[in-house]
């Protein structure tokens, strides 16, 4: 028979490990104490404990990561596995009406789209507020259709979805279109204004050529005038040369005229001379040689010569 001793200590140690589950262990929750158990099974039996410490433990969110599909199939629905289940009753909760985008990397052209959940719909977030899940903005909304490309299970899907957003959230949604416009336009811009400097030098030439053209037809009409103005200055010179000799001839015919009026008076024979002469007959000498008559030279000779004498 046991001694009262060791009876005693008996009730006291369940009694210490009945408070002690009381207070600590049902305290726990479920996953908790599923993880000291783990923990405590590792250590005190180390020799049956997975390597790498505590064993990995799949939570409902990781099976949801598995399993969760954007728009399901009926292949999806098809299998009822608990995790095609899980997945299932998840997907039904969701409002499928408008999503909610991140945008945080949408300068890579990279922007996550989700469902809403209960919550986001009666606080109107999506529909009454910025779709984007980083913006509260309430005005200018405006509704999009995207065509949402993702990759799921291995496969290309594309969808179309619904979204509204204030235009700063809707120029990040369509960044990579506005920076091909942007550069689009830069470069109308660019061929624009090369287009006027080069419009602008041909307009420069033209007008340097037609100065230089007037130029040339003012030189070219000035030499004119000039050849003009000396040809004409060389016709008036020859011309009162011309009546300078007529002058001097007719000076010099007044006096021989009046030299053989007067050689006349002196001898009679003379007479008969000078009526050949006004005939046309040559004159003879008293010595039968024809006497030579005067002519245009020897009228200037002697033009000349009354000049310097």
């Amino acid at each position: 028979m046991t001694s009262f001793s060791a009876l005693r200590s008996n009730i006291f140690s369940r009694e210490e490990k009945r408070q002690h589950y009381g207070s600590y262990i049902k305290g726990l929750t479920a996953y908790d104490r599923h993880k000291k158990f783990m923990d405590d099974y590792a250590h005190f039996y180390p020799a049956n404990a997975v390597s790498g410490g505590s064993a990995p433990i799949k939570t409902d969110m990781d099976t949801l990561r598995e399993t969760y599909r954007f728009i399901r199939t009926e292949e999806d629905d098809s299998e009822r596995t608990w995790e095609q289940r899980l997945a299932k009753r998840y997907y039904d909760k969701l409002f499928k009406e408008y999503c909610i985008a991140d945008m945080s990397r949408y300068k890579e052209s990279k922007i996550g789209f989700r469902w809403r959940t209960e919550k986001e719909v009666i606080s109107g977030k999506g529909q009454f507020i910025c779709g984007n899940r980083k913006c509260d903005e309430r005005e200018g909304l405006r509704s999009y259709e995207v065509n949402f490309s993702y990759r799921e299970n291995g496969e290309n899907r594309q969808a179309l979805v619904k979204l509204r957003v204030c235009p700063r959230c809707a120029y990040k949604l369509n960044y990579k279109k506005e920076k091909e416009l942007e550069h689009q336009l830069r470069e109308e811009k660019r061929k624009a204004r090369k287009r006027r400097r080069k419009e602008k030098i041909e307009h420069r030439s033209k007008r340097r050529q037609t100065s230089q053209d007037t130029s040339d037809s003012d030189e070219d009409s000035s030499g004119e005038e000039r050849s003009r103005k000396e040809k004409n200055e060389r016709r008036s010179r020859r011309h009162q040369r011309s009546e300078e000799t007529e002058d001097s001839r007719e000076n010099s015919s007044g006096e021989e005229r009046s030299r053989s009026r007067s050689h006349a008076s002196k001898s009679p024979g003379n007479d008969e001379q000078t009526r050949k002469v006004s005939r046309g007959v040559p004159s003879t000498s008293s010595t039968g040689e024809p006497v030579k008559q005067p002519g245009p030279t020897d009228d200037f000779d002697q033009y000349f010569e009354g000049m310097f004498l």
